[in-house]
């Protein structure tokens, strides 16, 4: 058995900080779109994690891959998130995927970027278990990574 929950746009930050706060060793956050506007959400946890040495590893797309107004946000971030400590991993290719794993225990997935979301509405699945969260580092391979 698992523990496996439901979330919106407007009850998911809430519980994905608290979930944050709560990280000892790793945090993995894959958002396609990143915005300095929403990163101020997480500017002190971050920062609070990294003090704690809790590895944290943002997998974006490579902000060539986006229009202009995003472009310049998404440099920014990543050069934020880089000069703070955080592992930055960029893709291409239409990335699309939006996900957490924090701790390799608590893995959250569904279609609300993570580290952009503002007006739309959204879907988050929180599945608290370590095999289904390992299940989907290995399918990712995140592992060969990370």
């Amino acid at each position: 058995m698992f523990n496996s929950s439901l979330f919106d746009e407007k009850t998911f930050y809430q519980t994905f900080l608290r979930d944050l706060n709560r990280c000892e060793r790793e945090v993995i956050i894959e958002s396609p779109f990143i915005t300095t506007a929403r990163m101020k959400t997480f500017d002190r946890v971050f920062k609070k994690l990294l003090k704690k040495r809790v590895k944290i590893y943002i997998i974006t797309r490579d902000p060539i891959e986006h229009d202009n107004r995003y472009e310049i946000q998404s440099e920014e971030a990543i050069q934020w998130c880089e000069e703070v400590g955080m592992q930055v991993l960029l893709c291409q290719g239409n990335h699309h995927r939006k996900l957490a794993i924090l701790d390799r225990n608590v893995l959250w997935e569904g279609s609300l970027n993570i580290l952009s979301q503002c007006n739309s509405r959204e879907i988050m699945r929180r599945i608290d278990n370590e095999k289904l969260t390992m299940e989907m580092i290995k399918f990712l391979k995140l592992n060969m990574v990370i």
